[in-house]
């Protein structure tokens, strides 16, 4: 089963300082049929204009990955970790007991564009955590690399971002007319997002930039890019 959320159909808020497109309920956004997709609970497409950013907060019981599109993003924690991530890298904080963070844009005259999306993690009362890890963004043509994954052997000490959960965040920038494969196997979830250009599934479900869909009971998908520049993100989910 494949159902397509276009990208106009995203709740959508304007702070001035910050533009937001929700693919799930958040904040004053609630809709009882579009609280998760498995343990996925958040996923926001955020433009922070230059100089501006969130002021501490805290966060609790909750896996929070960011992945960085354009601009630099600064991090501040309570645990002692400050650090900037741009295009090719990573963030991933654990809240598990209890953390406070603050996450501005770096540039005083640049604007910053990222994802950050929220995860149920496996189990609760971890201890909090943090970090950023790199990627070589050359390596995502044609190919689904991993970004992030709760699988050991895939979570590279400083190359995938280690989860707290069954699942694995890829990213891939597949050229023009390239098709990609993933397995799926019996019983788990694939979303698909589209930063970028076009992609065409298997069963003539298109998917434009900024579309998503929700995927299950599918073995197999077959991924073809309908335009130039495109990138996507695919995450495999319990």
């Amino acid at each position: 089963m494949i159902q397509r959320f276009p990208a106009e159909g995203r709740y959508r808020t304007n702070h001035g300082w910050l533009r937001s497109s929700f693919s799930f309920s958040f904040a004053e956004y609630y809709d009882p049929h579009n609280l998760q997709f498995g343990p996925m609970r958040v996923l926001n497409d955020d433009w922070i204009a230059p100089g501006t950013g969130f002021g501490m907060h805290p966060h609790k019981e909750m896996e929070i990955v960011t992945v960085v599109l354009s601009g630099r993003l600064q991090h501040r924690d309570s645990i002692g970790n400050a650090a900037q991530t741009g295009w090719g890298g990573i963030q991933r904080m654990s809240a598990g007991t209890g953390i406070f963070h603050s996450e501005h844009n770096a540039s005083k005259d640049e604007p910053l564009e990222l994802l950050q999306m929220w995860f149920i993690p496996e189990k609760n009362g971890l201890t909090p955590s943090y970090e950023t890890t790199q990627f070589d963004t050359a390596s995502l043509q044609d190919r689904l690399v991993p970004v992030v994954s709760g699988d050991e052997h895939v979570a590279e000490a400083g190359k995938v971002a280690r989860i707290h959960q069954d699942m694995t965040i890829y990213l891939a920038e597949p050229r023009n007319g390239a098709t990609l494969t993933h397995t799926q196997p019996e019983g788990r979830r694939v979303f698909l997002f589209v930063i970028e250009g076009g992609i065409r599934l298997g069963d003539g479900t298109v998917l434009k930039r900024r579309d998503s869909a929700r995927i299950e009971n599918e073995p197999e998908l077959a991924l073809t890019a309908e335009a130039d520049g495109s990138r996507i993100m695919l995450i495999d989910l319990p």
